[in-house]
């Protein structure tokens, strides 16, 4: 898989490249600095599956360069990786066509997990931002009454532990395995997580996990 990493500056380029070496074995980084080469290097490649776009890089001109890219290839996933993470900035760039969002705050595993997440079809959101299932609007912040529990807060250690898995990427044959677990007692727990966080599904719940900051949160030695 081919992934273009445009980004002006070279630093942040080839930090990242580690990272992406992890979402799949055969990982090729295509380099771009401006938009005009990002644009040379969707046009030239072969199995292209990622593109990673800075919204300040020159030539950009705002969102146009992001349109741009949607325009040349409109099944692509473009993701914004940017330091301007405001609600605004989310929204815009949601609006015109990009599949996510990434701070550059945010850590290299996490980073990784969006990437996973938006590859699989999903759309990946910073927690700072609140958005209504496949629309683009932008709803209120959820606000919780005084001393009410946040969702992971009712999650048992061992459902933590089998949420943090899935947010992996781990099938449930392979959670049960690392967990020493039946299949069938990892399908059980994987309803009461479901239920307790409010999601429909498997990738509601792994989007709900990253997007909130709980995955961030976890010491990585907790899990195997």
């Amino acid at each position: 898989m081919q992934i273009v990493v445009a980004d002006d500056h070279k630093l942040v380029r080839d930090g990242l490249k580690p990272f992406l070496a992890e979402l799949a074995p055969d990982v090729e980084i295509l380099d771009a600095a401006t938009i005009g080469e990002a644009m040379a290097a969707v046009a030239g490649a072969t199995n292209l599956g990622l593109i990673l776009l800075d919204l300040m890089m020159p030539g950009m001109n705002g969102l146009e360069g992001l349109s741009k890219l949607k325009q040349s290839c409109p099944d692509i996933p473009v993701v914004i990786v940017s330091g301007f993470s405001s609600r605004d900035h989310v929204a815009a760039a949601v609006q015109a066509g990009a599949s996510g969002f990434i701070p550059k705050t945010v850590s290299g595993t996490a980073m990784v997990n969006a990437l996973r997440l938006v590859l699989s079809g999903e759309t990946y959101l910073p927690s700072s931002t609140f958005f209504d299932d496949g629309q683009t609007q932008p709803l209120a912040p959820v606000i919780r009454p005084q001393g009410t529990p946040a969702p992971f807060d009712k999650l048992s250690r061992r459902e933590a532990e089998i949420l943090a898995l899935l947010v992996e990427g781990r099938t449930n044959k392979e959670i049960a395995i690392a967990l020493e677990l039946q299949e069938i007692t990892i399908k059980v727990h994987l309803r009461n997580v479901y239920r307790k966080i409010g999601a429909a599904n498997r990738a509601q719940a792994v989007r709900i996990a990253m997007s909130s900051g709980w995955v961030d949160s976890l010491p990585e030695s907790n899990f195997p």
